[in-house]
């Protein structure tokens, strides 16, 4: 009788598994279709009772049972609800839906898919927060839900899900505090919960996670000092604390308790003190950002040594004394063949700067300085580094002039070292920087008759030409209509004089004009066609001839200054004339 009932029981359960919960899994994977939005419906059009289960989009099976075991519909866009029926999937091992606009609530009777490993749900507008059936899904390894609006608080009851090996719960307004528990996932490797609000002091629990390997808490608005549970993590390779508010100094011995780290992201927060130059002991270390703090004392030339490093940024500290000496890294630096971004900006370094920068990488593609007390010239061979996309040293003590040797680096995007003591002309050669985009030149002592700088105007891809106060003479080149993605063209405060060009109103991307403080003659040429621009001044000069009445009638004009001028006839009343707050026209000789 007893083995009667149990090939009885047996036979029932293949029945289970074999026969009518393959149909099962087939009606709960149609009324999961009947949830998804109907323009997107077919993109599941093989789901359908004339075709074989296993083979639907997004659906896999197993050998055996041929029971449902993933389903991955990731990237599909799909919208409408998730369906609850998706519970009744009992043999689901996987389940993503990443990248989809799935709104409404994670369901409930998730908490039924006791096989569940690889949950992701993330890139969706899933609300509602963390269900706490959720929790009944022991087995589950991954959890992804990045970027939804879960918002609420973390669940105590995650820490429950001891085989969790990877977590990301980013960019979904979280408040509250980390729980305690959280310490109990021993097993974890990656912890990522930035972009939320959570708060308050990161426990000591959270030392037991001792094979954290990735640890991801920022931006969010954590306190207290670095944490100390940090330093028991020797596998992190990722660390980042980025955005909140951590205080205190770093442990002089960082670099030994965290010997395996390759990226590290520590900046703005409230952190003071030195760098530890123990940094340099972690030969593995490749990605090194410890801006917008409030970090002292010198720059460790020992970062030599770190010789994988391709990103450093500093800025925004109080490195440096104002004095000489405090350069001596930039020559260490050369020594890192595989420098991409260097970034001191906003500190208090001085000294000369050094020949040696034509020195680094050759990958070196960032070079920012700015907004320090650096003295000497930019080194004639600057060239050397033909990777060079941004050069940044405005706001410093420089002198000399823009080196020639820039016209050799045709990857240059962006050249910035305005409000200096440079001088002399600017070279022909930058015509050469077919990539150009921005060059700020302007608060410095640059002369020499602007039609020199005729190559300037032909580079079609320059966005912002700004050379404002400075000595420069001449007129201004027809050339400037080939600038046809020119949002930005500031030569105020110069010595330039002539009529305008006409071709000025080709300019057709103009949203800023600038050329106040002139001796320019003659009529305001027809503009009419820059219908985007913002900005235009062009007082204290000497143009003549009736004020442009369209000018009234751009609609996204913010400023209009005509002052100091010699204008003919009748002023404007129509349009942005009547706003005094737009358009200033003192001193106007009117007739």
């Amino acid at each position: 009788m007893k083995l009667f009932l149990f090939l009885s029981f047996s036979a029932l359960m293949l029945l289970e598994a074999f026969g009518n919960s393959h149909d099962d899994d087939k009606q709960t994977l149609l009324k999961f279709k009947s949830q998804v939005s109907e323009e997107k419906k077919v993109l599941l059009s093989s789901w359908n009772n004339s075709f074989p289960l296993c083979r639907w989009t997004g659906v896999t099976c197993g050998r055996k049972h041929k029971r449902v075991t993933g389903l991955n519909l990731g990237g599909f866009k799909l919208g409408g609800e998730i369906s609850p029926f998706i519970g009744n999937l009992s043999f689901l091992i996987s389940l993503d839906l990443n990248f989809n606009s799935f709104g409404g609530t994670i369901p409930q009777e998730l908490g039924n898919l006791f096989r569940l490993q690889h949950l992701n749900m993330s890139f969706n507008f899933l609300g509602g927060g963390i269900p706490a059936s959720l929790f009944n899904c022991s087995k589950l390894l991954e959890i992804d839900l990045f970027s939804n609006h879960l918002e609420q608080g973390l669940p105590w009851e995650l820490g429950s899900l001891r085989k969790l090996v990877t977590v990301d719960l980013g960019k979904n307004n979280l408040k509250g505090k980390i729980p305690v528990s959280l310490g109990n996932l021993t097993s974890l490797i990656a912890l990522s919960i930035p972009e939320n609000n959570l708060e308050g002091e990161i426990l000591d629990a959270i030392a037991r996670l001792t094979q954290m390997v990735f640890f991801i808490l920022g931006p969010n608005h954590f306190s207290g000092v670095f944490p100390p549970a940090i330093y028991n993590f020797s596998s992190l390779q990722y660390l980042d604390i980025y955005g909140n508010g951590f205080s205190g100094n770093l442990r002089p011995d960082f670099g030994n308790f965290l010997p395996n780290l390759r990226a590290l992201y520590i900046g703005n927060n409230s952190l003071t003190g030195a760098i530890p130059s123990t940094l340099s002991n972690i030969s593995t270390l490749q990605f090194l950002g410890m801006e917008y703090n409030s970090l002292t004392g010198s720059i460790p030339p020992s970062f030599s040594k770190i010789r994988y490093l391709r990103q450093l940024y500093l800025s925004g500290n109080s490195l440096g004394s104002f004095s000489g000496g405090d350069l001596e890294f930039l020559v260490a630096l050369t020594n890192c063949t595989l420098l991409q971004s260097l970034d001191v900006s906003y500190n208090r370094l001085g000294g000369d700067l050094p020949a040696s920068i034509a020195n680094l990488s050759m990958n070196l593609r960032e070079l920012t300085l700015q907004n320090n007390s650096i003295s000497g010239s930019i080194p004639h061979d600057i060239g050397n580094l033909i990777g060079l996309q941004t050069f940044w040293l405005s706001e410093n003590l420089l002198k000399g002039p823009i080196p020639a040797s820039f016209g050799k680096l045709p990857e240059l995007v962006e050249i910035s070292v305005n409000t200096n003591g440079m001088s002399g002309e600017i070279p022909y050669s930058l015509g050469n920087i077919t990539r150009l985009e921005r060059l700020s030149l302007y608060n410095n002592s640059f002369e020499g008759i602007i039609l020199q700088i005729l190559e300037i105007m032909q580079i079609s891809t320059l966005v912002s030409l700004s050379m404002s106060n400075n000595s420069l003479t001449g007129s201004l080149p027809e050339d400037v209509g080939r600038l046809e993605n020119l949002g930005g063209l500031v030569l105020a405060h110069n010595k330039l004089s002539g009529k305008l060009p006409e071709t000025l109103g080709k300019c057709l991307s103009m949203e800023s004009l600038r050329l106040q403080g002139n001796s320019f003659e003659g009529i305001i040429p027809d503009i009419s066609g820059l219908v985007g621009i913002k900005v235009a001044d062009f007082s204290r000069n000497n143009l003549s001839g009736r004020i442009p009445e369209y000018l009234a009638h751009f609609s996204l004009l913010e400023y209009l200054n005509l002052s100091f001028n010699n204008f003919e006839g009748n002023v404007p009343t129509e349009g942005k004339f009547k706003n005094a707050t737009i358009v200033s026209l003192q001193f106007l000789l009117v007739g």
